[in-house]
């Protein structure tokens, strides 16, 4: 119990990282000991004030610490949080009571009293950014025996969305099928399905990579795509594409961010794409993106425009 804090708020709209923050905590019980020692409470379910803080107040049998874990705390009724408010000033020191909860503001009393109790008493789950999650991704994969690079890992992400608990389930799914090895960007096209809506960024990441196929497969798979805004995205993509290549010519490409007013992680790949592109190849391209607008705006088959459009990019003209 000396490493362990009265109280902790396990809060976050990240399933995964409060379901492992719980699983910590529980692993501490006792197993033969847990009917004695645990109590699950969900808070939709409380309506007497002092049923938590009771648990709370019991003595553990046979062992060093009670758990009392409070499911959807942030449900909790006002008379009820603040019982635990004024729990929380004194607590048991043999009891570890875990409020867990998507969202409460920082400001309310609960959450003031739950940070008071130490410095690590809040756990945050707070989601990844999309950027970031490749790289978690990774490290999910290792515990379930996979080695994954972040190319393979951002296309699982691409295809089973941003679901800490999706991406999970899936790297667990591809270990039994796979077995423990190397899992490549190929293994994921050839064993996730795409059940994620067909993010617009990943769309155009794969234009810029000039992988026709990819990108053709990614804008079969969305739902009902607005090729107005996705040309949008595209041209925009080109005109950056235009001061990346200029940049890197003159050996200044770590400049792009600062050029295009972007942070670093939006343009990490922009001179690699850049560099993919001959003389002159972007500009001509822009002239193709005006051709493109026309026909979107002025016919009845804008698909087959727009595909004509991604085709264009694509495909490598012979200098």
């Amino acid at each position: 119990m000396a490493e362990l804090l009265p109280a902790y708020l396990v809060v976050g709209t990240d399933e995964l990282k409060r379901s492992s923050a719980v699983k910590r905590l529980r692993a501490k019980v006792p197993a033969d000991l847990a009917d004695f020692n645990l109590d699950q409470i969900d808070g939709h379910a409380v309506e007497d004030p002092d049923q938590i803080v009771s648990s709370a107040q019991m003595l553990p049998f046979c062992a060093d610490f009670r758990l009392v874990i409070v499911e959807a705390a942030d449900a909790l009724p006002k008379p009820v949080s603040e019982a635990l408010v004024s729990y929380l000033a004194d607590p048991n020191p043999q009891c570890v009571l875990c409020l867990v909860a998507e969202k409460l503001a920082k400001n309310t009393r609960l959450y003031k009293a739950v940070a008071k109790v130490g410095a690590k008493a809040i756990i945050d789950c707070t989601p990844l950014k999309r950027w970031n999650l490749p790289p978690y991704v990774v490290k999910l994969a290792a515990g379930h025996g996979l080695t994954m690079d972040v190319d393979a890992a951002d296309e699982l992400v691409n295809r089973v969305g941003e679901s800490t608990v999706a991406l999970d389930n899936q790297l667990k799914s591809l270990a039994e099928q796979l077995g423990a090895r190397r899992i490549t960007r190929a293994d994921v096209e050839a064993n996730v399905a795409q059940v994620a809506e067909v993010s617009p960024w990943a769309f155009a990441d794969a234009v810029c990579e000039r992988d026709a196929a990819r990108a053709l497969v990614m804008l079969g798979a969305m739902r009902s795509p607005a090729y107005v805004f996705l040309h949008s995205v595209l041209l925009g993509r080109l005109r950056e594409l235009i001061c990346a290549q200029s940049l890197d010519a003159r050996g200044a490409s770590s400049q792009v961010a600062h050029e295009l007013g972007r942070q670093q992680w939006q343009v990490k790949n922009h001179a690699r794409w850049a560099r993919r592109f001959g003389r002159g190849e972007l500009v001509v391209l822009l002239r193709e993106a005006a051709v493109c607008e026309r026909a979107l705006k002025g016919s009845p088959d804008s698909e087959t425009a727009f595909v004509r459009f991604v085709l264009a990019i694509c495909t490598p003209r012979a200098h």
